[in-house]
């Protein structure tokens, strides 16, 4: 039988909506990665009274309760109070951790307030979980059934100290049996259509087959069971993949994590020490803001005005069809650059088209490789942000699939 875990988020500004409450959906996907079965979440505002009822009731219900927010040094931070209530402790002051929170303004060379010293106080017999990330630190007890852990509502410092302290000392506590989860990330193919390419898929009662629609993907998600046969494992998911087909960039949780489109990518240039030149019209600069840092790119241009594109290279972009335009650009972008690659985009359609959600541009992709070039065309729809950010993903997946020998 799985154990029980809840997550718990406190603050104001959660229960009236003023911030969302991204921490409850990051902690419930590491703790079903852990192998708990996450059965709720709940968010409880700046009152001592509903957060002392709120631990008590976990208290009893639950295996594992996760906390975040409420120990901050302001008069609305009641949570070391609630707690230490709820398990008639008392607060006590911990002089280790008043150091680390002086140490924390001391390298940012400012004084410390004196109100920060009220986050020293834990309650008696807690175990302190140091913050290397910010001022706060956690701490973590028992009451009755439940081990309580406590964190930072700040999302960067709960996620750092989770993912350095907390997830291992779960491990030790816990007799966990996690499920498998394998994810097939993909692009250029909507939700609705792999999940009609994947209805032939037959996969055993005990795999659960589901689907991630997010802004840079989709994700097509297997969970097998623990102790699932690894060859049928792998069978379900290169079946699963197949039927998916080239759209496929990546599978995390079959073996190790592969990661996003970028860092695929990433892998495959530096692998090889190939570089990338890259002219952008639709995206505005966002292809080479996605490749920031990334050595393989060697230069990046921006052209708003395809007539002056056309003036500029002396070709011809008459006629409504841009994939010849394209297509040489991409070869002289090559030669002036002296680079591996040259991926050059287009696009058709006035401003207002881009603009409008509900009317498309269509969008022409080149890449110049050693062996030719390579070209798409795509049609984008939707609200300007997200034409945006299709046109950068579609154009950057032109050289995955390359890379990845899809496209030869």
């Amino acid at each position: 039988m799985r154990l029980i875990a809840e997550i718990f988020s406190q603050g104001e500004e959660v229960v009236s909506g003023q911030t969302l409450d991204s921490n409850a959906a990051w902690l419930a996907e590491q703790l079903t990665e852990l192998g708990f079965k996450v059965k709720r979440h709940t968010a409880v505002g700046d009152n001592l009274d509903d957060l002392i009822a709120l631990c008590q009731e976990i208290a009893v219900r639950a295996d594992c309760c996760i906390c975040s927010g409420g120990l901050g040094p302001t008069i609305d931070d009641l949570t070391a109070q609630a707690v230490s209530k709820a398990a008639g402790l008392n607060l006590q002051f911990d002089p280790r951790a008043l150091e680390q929170i002086q140490h924390y303004f001391s390298c940012r060379q400012r004084p410390m307030p004196e109100g920060n010293r009220k986050q020293a106080f834990l309650p008696e017999s807690a175990l302190r979980i140091d913050n290397g990330f910010g001022t706060a630190p956690g701490f973590a007890l028992r009451l009755l059934r439940c081990w309580f852990v406590f964190l930072p509502g700040v999302p960067t410092e709960m996620q750092g100290m989770f993912s350095t302290l907390v997830r291992d000392d779960l491990l030790r506590r816990f007799k966990l049996q996690a499920d498998n989860l394998v994810t097939i990330r993909s692009i250029g193919l909507g939700e609705s259509a792999i999940a009609q390419s994947l209805a032939q898929l037959v996969l055993p009662a005990a795999v659960q087959l589901g689907f991630r629609a997010k802004p840079d993907e989709v994700q097509t998600k297997l969970v097998f069971p623990a102790g699932f046969p690894q060859t049928e494992k792998q069978a379900c998911v290169s079946e699963a993949a197949a039927l998916i087909g080239d759209f496929v960039f990546a599978i995390d949780g079959l073996d190790g994590e592969q990661g996003d489109l970028i860092a695929v990518i990433s892998r495959l240039m530096s692998a090889h020490a190939l570089s990338l030149a890259v002219l952008e019209t639709a995206t505005q600069g966002l292809i080479a803001a996605k490749c920031v840092t990334q050595p393989w790119l060697k230069a990046a241009e921006i052209c708003l005005d395809l007539a002056r594109i056309s003036a500029l290279w002396r070709i011809d972009a008459s006629g409504g069809d841009l994939s010849f335009v394209a297509q040489a650009l991409a070869v002289e972008l090559q030669t002036k650059h002296h680079t591996d690659f040259a991926l050059v985009q287009l696009y058709i359609g006035e401003t207002a088209d881009y603009r409008n959600k509900d009317r498309p541009i269509v969008l022409y992709n080149a890449l110049s490789t050693e062996c030719g070039v390579i070209a798409s065309r795509q049609a984008l729809a939707g609200p300007l942000k997200n034409k945006q950010n299709q046109a950068a993903l579609l154009a950057l997946d032109l050289l995955r699939r390359y890379l990845q020998n899809k496209c030869l």
